[in-house]
């Protein structure tokens, strides 16, 4: 059991990442799961699954790829708010990456969602991830 399972999920994705690897399989949660969907949704992942075959679950995710140069889309996925340090953002203090190209991942008491959305909706909370 690992004491901070969204870092483990970031870094199994970063891995992955690093090793050239189309599908890498995470152990499920309802939080990595709304995560996987906002990957999907923002372009970050070429598509997801999640599979209920055992108690906990798992995610499969289907990683992207330039056509062309053959490099990931996701550069950089780095770990934010940790458990011995949390970080919170209100509406109008939530960052941007990298001027507006990447997103930063927000639990907010909405669910969780992009800091754009928060910004929109005028909701702060708990800054999971950047992700460019």
């Amino acid at each position: 059991m690992t004491t901070d399972p969204v870092a483990d999920y970031l870094t199994r994705i970063r891995n992955a990442v690093a090793a050239n690897h189309r599908v890498v399989e995470i152990p499920a949660s309802n939080l990595k799961k709304e995560i996987t969907k906002i990957l999907f949704d923002q372009g970050y992942i070429l598509s997801y699954k999640f599979e209920d075959t055992t108690a906990q679950g798992s995610i499969k995710i289907a990683l992207k790829y330039d056509k062309l140069t053959k490099d990931p889309v996701i550069k950089n996925i780095q770990r934010i708010s940790k458990p011995g340090l949390r970080k919170y953002a209100g509406a109008n203090e939530l960052p941007r990456i990298l001027n507006g190209l990447g997103i930063a991942i927000v639990s907010t008491s909405h669910g969780v969602m992009t800091g754009r959305q928060a910004q929109a909706e005028k909701v702060g909370g708990e800054v999971l991830c950047y992700v460019y």
